[in-house]
């Protein structure tokens, strides 16, 4: 880390984000605070009363929480720079409380429209002084039919605590209890593993540690296996229950049609990913070759295959290439970015007590996104600069093109923006970049989202299908079933190529997304349709970055699938995946070319 940790007041305030643009001082902060606790206050006037004035009602409450926003994002934000400030520690909590607030006093609002006739819903959704809030109104309606009587849901929602016990119950297990043993490195010494190391372990150069930790971690989980299998069981038999008490014909459509997905898509990914596996398996085969192993396992998946490739990359180096590989987005995009980084929209460097990681936070209307990063000097960090950039124009176009409460966006779409950006970069840089090393880098890392993010979460959504129809047909989720179905899944993506280290069986238990059932899906619709999109901006510029813009401005104004629709893409259809899986097969070509295997 070229800069190392320093503290905030030595690093220059055009490398900070200036929160100023929310509130000039707290105590600013603290006048709207004292404002909009009085406002809250107000709302329960409304409270068994929604029926008598129901467009008041839903402007009112909707108008009031609408001014949190900024009072949690500017304490939410002052944290994260110094998590060891008591005083912004003090604004987060005191604007945690009053999120809390908002939401109880204004928890009557749903339940009483649920009560209207569907008629009147639909009435209230065509008014044009309710032209704001026909989305919400929208999604109201989709959800009636799975609405209970207010007793009913009343005691389902008391179940909530009990409804999250296996995932709390899975969450203290491996985070706290179980103890992996530990990894002896080839100087002799020993590092401890942990889940929080597991990654760098895995990514290790010595073939020993990578053995070690796939060994170690899985074997743990194995022996612990029939605990979590009873865990993870209990999880899906609530999942089910949830469902059915809702009247949905099974626990992924309880999880979709909210969301406003068809479970066509779903099934869509799993038929068009299974058509491509050859082509994991070329670049499977590719990978072997180039570490030069005469057995590919499971713990060699993850160890860079482009050695030795560094750019010393400083943060405006760094956003220069980021500007580079975005021409293709258009030039206003362009000065775009260039206001977030001279306008002090970005928070660069790490620093003692600055949060880990990187997000974008783009809720903030009236303002404008803000981005935490923690630079390092190398490519990753140019592509996460991207990335994050790439939420921030969605939250720019969206806030700037649609009322308040039409302006956020479902995640099923979240990451297709972000993505888009760093799949337009990479492939845009890979063209100007002859240098073979750079370009076998850059092929590697689409290469390697393609791995991780399309084919390993659609075997991931598979097996959560396969674990809930066990369920729904009464078959026993015992340790023994479900790491069986587990590994044939692991087969039928890697056995070809690879050899398959039984301990691959028992990686399931290790998977905390499953206690979230059916949204790991989105992870890789949502690279596909990125892929896809980027596909499009590079062959058709400009006519098809003037349809994106139109996805990035939607928000929530029609559900997601419309959204992208805008974009010239119908994720309904298996059509998209394909064509992001057809740059894939691309992808590997270049890459057997650029490295002559």
């Amino acid at each position: 880390m070229a800069e190392g940790i320093r503290k905030r007041s030595e690093i220059e305030d055009r490398y900070k984000w200036d929160l100023s643009h929310i509130y000039a001082s707290d105590k600013e902060w603290e006048k709207d605070y004292d404002a909009v606790n009085a406002e809250l206050l107000k709302l329960s006037a409304f409270d068994g009363h929604v029926a008598e004035d129901p467009k008041k009602a839903i402007i009112t409450v909707n108008r009031t929480i609408e001014k949190i926003l900024p009072i949690y994002e500017y304490a939410f934000l002052r944290k994260e720079t110094d998590n060891t400030d008591n005083t912004a520690q003090a604004l987060k909590d005191k604007a945690m409380r009053l999120y809390v607030t908002a939401m109880t006093v204004s928890s009557f609002m749903e339940p009483e429209l649920l009560e209207f006739p569907e008629e009147k819903l639909q009435e209230l959704a065509r008014d044009p002084e309710l032209r704001d809030y026909d989305a919400m109104l929208r999604r109201l309606l989709l959800s009636k039919p799975h609405t209970l009587p207010k007793e009913q849901e009343r005691l389902i929602a008391m179940m909530g605590e009990i409804a999250e016990t296996p995932e709390s119950i899975f969450s203290a297990l491996s985070d706290a209890d179980m103890k992996f043993p530990p990894i002896k490195m080839p100087d002799g010494s020993e590092q401890e593993l942990t889940e929080g190391n597991y990654s760098t372990f895995i990514r290790s150069d010595d073939r020993e540690v990578r053995r070690q930790a796939f060994h170690n971690i899985m074997s743990t989980y194995e022996f612990y296996g029939n605990t979590i299998a009873g865990i993870y069981g209990a999880s899906v038999k609530k999942d089910q229950f949830m469902a059915a008490s809702h009247h949905y014909s099974s626990a992924r459509e309880a999880a979709m049609k909210p969301l406003e997905i068809p479970e066509s898509v779903y099934d869509n990914l799993i038929e068009a990913v299974h058509e491509y596996i050859p082509v994991l398996q070329d670049y499977l085969r590719l990978r072997k070759e180039l570490l030069q192993l005469d057995e590919l396992h499971l713990y060699d998946l993850y160890t860079p295959i482009v050695k030795g490739f560094k750019m010393d990359l400083p943060y405006e180096k760094a956003f220069d290439l980021v500007l580079e590989g975005l021409k293709p987005m258009g030039e206003d995009y362009i000065a775009k970015l260039k206001e977030a980084r001279d306008n002090r929209w970005i928070d660069v460097f790490p620093s003692m007590g600055k949060s880990s990681g990187a997000f974008s936070a783009g809720s903030l209307r009236e303002v404008h996104p803000y981005v935490l990063l923690n630079h390092n000097n190398n490519l990753d960090s140019a592509f996460t600069i991207a990335h994050e950039l790439g939420h921030s124009m969605h939250s720019w176009y969206s806030n700037t093109n649609q009322p308040a409460p039409k302006s956020d966006y479902s995640l099923f779409v979240a990451e297709v923006a972000s993505t888009c950006n760093e799949a337009v970069m990479q492939r845009y840089l890979t063209e100007k970049m002859t240098d073979p090393a750079a370009q076998a880098f850059l092929l590697n890392h689409l290469l390697e989202q393609f791995r991780t993010t399309v084919f390993r979460q659609t075997m991931f959504a598979e097996f959560e299908k396969i674990s809930h129809e066990m369920a729904a047909e009464g078959i026993p989720m015992t340790k023994e079933s479900l790491s069986e179905a587990y590994f044939r899944l692991n087969e039928k993506y890697y056995g070809e190529t690879c050899f398959m280290d039984p301990e691959i069986a028992s990686e399931w238990m290790r998977i905390p997304h499953f206690y979230r059932a059916f949204y790991v899906y989105v992870y890789a619709t949502g690279l596909c349709a990125a892929v896809s999109l980027s596909d499009r901006i590079l062959r058709e510029g400009e006519s098809a970055v003037k349809e994106y813009r139109k996805f990035l401005s939607a928000g929530c104004s029609v559900p997601p699938i419309e959204a992208l629709k805008l974009a010239g893409i119908d994720m309904s259809k298996p059509e998209p995946v394909r064509q992001a899986l057809e740059v894939f097969r691309e992808t590997v070509k270049k890459m057997h070319e650029v490295t002559g295997k």
